[in-house]
């Protein structure tokens, strides 16, 4: 899949953090806030929650993340329920398309099924440390952060 990368020259208006573990977000909300890449960073703890978050608007505007970072196993609704669900929305409720799945490990089993998932546009492994942050932006947008 061709993404069409996001100019650096300002920051991501908004990362999206889907994950059950508050610690897990917490860290990943500090990785990135530290990079300084994004003026918004939201988070939820399921599917679910992450589902409403992106069909809310705030003054008619949805939040459209550039980056929705996306957890496998959670209660409620779990990263494959919830990218099920994700592509029935409406694609105005879509992010910029910049899925990654975070997990700790990733049987074979769910890569060849993440493969046949077009929104799908990585896999990364937690905890994030500033390193791939670092990566994932320079990866994914055109101007890289610097050192």
């Amino acid at each position: 899949m061709i993404l069409n990368k996001i100019k650096m020259d300002q920051k991501l208006k908004c990362i999206l953090l889907v994950d059950d573990d508050e610690a897990t977000n917490f860290i990943h909300k500090m990785v990135l806030r530290q990079a300084g890449c994004a003026e918004n960073i939201a988070t939820a703890n399921n599917g679910a929650t992450a589902l409403e978050f992106l069909k809310t608007s705030n003054k008619g505007e949805f939040p459209r993340p550039d980056i929705i970072l996306l957890d496998i196993n959670m209660p409620v609704m779990n990263g494959w329920e919830f990218l099920e669900h994700y592509r029935n929305l409406d694609p105005a409720l879509h992010g910029k398309k910049i899925i990654l799945m975070l997990t700790t490990s990733l049987p074979p089993e769910d890569m060849v099924k993440a493969e046949g998932i077009s929104c799908i546009n990585g896999f990364m492994n937690k905890p994030m440390t500033a390193g791939m942050a670092k990566g994932l932006l320079q990866k994914y947008f055109e101007k890289p952060l610097p050192d």
